[in-house]
């Protein structure tokens, strides 16, 4: 059935392109807070692991938030591991840091999110698509706030 809600074709198809790539990097970056919770240790384990567990329960809801706009944008959300690696620029983990190297390593992380969700907002594309703006700098005011956070952790 064909869509007629005032975004044309191939802005829709751009800009599913971009939110495709951010749920890849969110559920990427979910996966990596997710272990660190799990795993950290030493000195500041309460502090992280209480952080850790607040991000990726965030993270985990933004996911099926963007996932539902790419729906109601007219295409599939990408959902497998194979999909989201073929998209994210959010490095994998496959090791178990030091808490100091992972708040690195999720500083990085969200940076790059950032960067990704800024360059879809301010794209062409997304004029005239307020719902999808709206999601996007919702986004960046998330991976902002929580860079800041994980950048003052590692201030010394």
């Amino acid at each position: 059935m064909s869509i007629n809600t005032g975004i044309k074709a191939e802005s829709r198809s751009e800009i599913v392109e971009g939110l495709s790539k951010l749920l890849a990097d969110t559920y990427t970056l979910y996966l990596k807070t997710h272990n660190y919770h799990w795993n950290v240790t030493g000195p500041m384990f309460n502090t992280l692991h209480a952080m850790f567990e607040e991000h990726y329960t965030e993270l985990a809801e933004a996911v099926d938030v963007i996932a539902e706009r790419i729906r109601a944008l007219g295409e599939f959300a990408p959902g497998s591991y194979h999909a989201f690696s073929k998209l994210t620029d959010v490095k994998e983990e496959t090791e178990v840091p030091e808490a100091t190297q992972m708040i690195q390593n999720l500083l990085d992380s969200h940076e790059t999110v950032i960067r990704h969700a800024r360059k879809v907002v301010t794209s062409d594309a997304i004029e005239g698509d307020e719902v999808s703006a709206d999601i996007l700098t919702q986004r960046m005011d998330f991976h902002e706030k929580t860079a800041w956070m994980l950048r003052s952790l590692l201030d010394q």
